[in-house]
Order: C-alpha cells, then structure tokens, then sequence
C-alpha cells in the first residue's frame, strides 16, 4: 500500500492539477464564446468565495483589522499559499493595496496569450466584489487600476471602503491610471508559522489547484452543459495527462516502464492526493484499488459523477504517455465510500 504525504507526490498533484486549470481554460476559451467564458470564471470565483472566504479569515490571523486591509492581507496569504505571486501595499486603514506578480499563477507561460479579459472581469465580478457583502459591510468595494490581457502592467487594485453604501454595480470600479504605493518587504503577511509548516503549506497548494478543478468543472457544466462540459474537459484532462507524464514520474521517481511501473506512478501521485492505493498483480494486467477519492470527497453524487470522469481522462492520458502503452479502465466507484477500482493493462 502506497500512502499520503510524500512531499514530491503533492508537488506533482499541484503541478498537474494546476497545468489541467490552465489547459480548461484554453480549451474553453478557444472553443466556445468570451461571454460564455466570463461567466463561467464569474461562477467559479464567486462559488470558491462563498466556500472559502469567511471559514478562513480566523486561520489566517486576519480578525480585528480594518475591512479593506484585512481583506487585502487575505489575497495575498491565500494566493502565496497557493503558489500565486501576490503583494500588500498599505495606503490607509479604508484603502489597501494588492498587485498581482508574473508569471501569473492564473494565465501561467502562453496561457495569458489565450484567454480573454472577460477570465479576469468574471474572476474579479466573482470574487473581489462580493468581500464587502460577505463582511457585512455595504461600503467596502474593489477598484482595479490594471489588467493581464490589456496589455498593462498586470492586475493590480485596492480594496476601499467608502463613506456611503454601494450598489451592486459600484461593488468593482476601475481607475486606470492609478499606481499602487511602493512595496515594503516587511509590510508583507506570513500565515501563522506555528499552525503552518512545510507540509501543510505544500498541501494548501495542492489544494489550491485542486478546488479550481472541482469547483471549476461544476461551474462549466452549469454555462455549457453538462454533455459540452464533459467533452471539452475530458479532452483537456487526457491532453494534460499526456503532455505531463515525464515530468511528474520523474517528480516522483516512476519509470517509463512495464505495467509495474505505470501502476507504481498511478499508485504514487494518488498517494499524493492523500488517498491509499493498494496493488495487486494479475497474470496480464494490474488492479489498484483506490480509497479517499479526495478530488470529489464531499460533492453530491451528481457533480462528483461529472467531476470524477472527466478528472479520470488526466489519468488515462499518463498512461497512454508511456513507452509502452497502456490502458487505463475505472472499472467501479462508489462514492459513498470513496472508494473506486482502476485496472490497467498494456495495449
């Protein structure tokens, strides 16, 4: 039996988790419309908001600070925790600063060449102009001064409370033109280091990728449908298995080899998931049986259906990666039990 929390297993899952996020995006972007694709980002990052904002304000030590700072010092803790570049300028208690740093986590390598503004319009609609009506404060908006796509200096604003109450639509506002204050290294958030060591940190950034994945394939079901959804998520996923085998066995220190082998790699980046795996050898072929199902743990039976066959395609790409062949089947899965059976054979 092959366990959780090897730190290499947890770095491939974020980095193919995150590659399968980026490869959606393009995939979506490029075969169906801009507005299609903006609210679908508006729908992702409003429904990882209303999952993650408040639950995680007191773990992050935020309680007490003024609305616009503490929600500035969020971005950034949240998005360094997942791997993302992001910077915390304070300008005043009702008027703090963030400015989002390349590569972009979001739109990383030539991903940025590929998606429309309408990703970073729906992510900032979603998100950033919802945290004052999650706090409770009707006055608390978000203001961008620049963007990705445009062509600017990337994305950048401060959050503002103002003196009256704003409506719906004053919620974000755009200021182009408006530079941030200058960065002060000291000034910068740090999680809380006795609850967050190393590992928990490697496994937030995980499951920073991880989330966008399921929430990210709900969220496109619910703007194309869910028939359009599956197959442009599927084809995505066995092209990101396909494209980062190499990388993430050698991440975990799987060979290009026999049905051993591929079953070892299968058996290790799911270990990285922090699920168990146990393997048992057949005359022409391998079964692993698979416990936790972390990437649909929690979901009604309906999205974890839809979240765990097109997730499964990531899988069924890697194998068909290899030097030699093979073919991946799930050949059952209970989600009650988190529990699900994979066989693999050569081709």
């Amino acid at each position: 039996m092959i366990t959780q929390d090897n730190p290499d297993a947890i770095r491939a899952q974020a980095l193919i988790h995150h590659a399968y996020l980026l490869g959606l995006q393009l995939m979506v972007s490029s075969q169906r419309s801009n507005a299609e694709v903006g609210e679908w980002m508006f729908r992702l990052f409003r429904r990882q908001h209303l999952d993650k904002f408040l639950s995680s304000f007191e773990k992050l030590g935020l309680s007490g600070l003024p609305d616009a700072v503490a929600c500035a010092k969020y971005h950034v803790l949240s998005n360094n925790m997942g791997g993302v570049g992001v910077e915390y300028m304070y300008e005043t208690d009702r008027k703090a600063w963030v400015r989002f740093r390349y590569p972009r986590w979001m739109y990383h390598g030539p991903t940025l060449c590929g998606v429309p503004v309408e990703v970073s319009r729906g992510f900032l609609n979603g998100w950033y102009a919802q945290n004052g009506v999650s706090l409770g404060n009707p006055n608390l908006g978000y203001v961008c001064v620049s963007e990705d796509m445009t062509g600017e200096f990337g994305l950048c604003g401060y959050f503002k409370e103002y003196d009256h109450a704003l409506s719906e639509d004053e919620r974000l506002q755009f200021a182009k033109g408006e530079l941030p204050p200058a960065f002060d290294p000291d000034a910068q958030p740090k999680p809380p280091t006795e609850q967050w060591d190393s590992l928990r940190l490697q496994k937030a950034n995980r499951n920073y990728a991880l989330d966008y994945i399921r929430n990210g394939l709900v969220e496109l079901a619910s703007v194309i449908g869910e028939e359009q959804c599956r197959e442009l998520a599927s084809r995505a996923a066995r092209l990101i298995g396909l494209q980062y085998f190499p990388e993430t066995a050698d991440m975990v220190s799987a060979n290009d080899g026999d049905l051993d082998a591929g079953a070892n790699y299968l058996a290790s980046m799911l270990g990285g998931m922090g699920d168990r795996t146990t393997i048992t050898r057949g005359n022409e072929n391998v079964e692993i049986e698979h416990e936790g199902l972390r990437v649909v743990r929690g979901l009604p039976e309906t999205e974890a259906s839809l979240v765990f066959d097109c997730w499964a395609e990531l899988w069924r790409g890697t194998a068909s990666s290899q030097r030699q062949l093979k073919e991946l089947q799930c050949i059952g899965v209970d989600f009650d039990d988190n529990k699900a059976t994979w066989l693999l054979r050569n081709r």
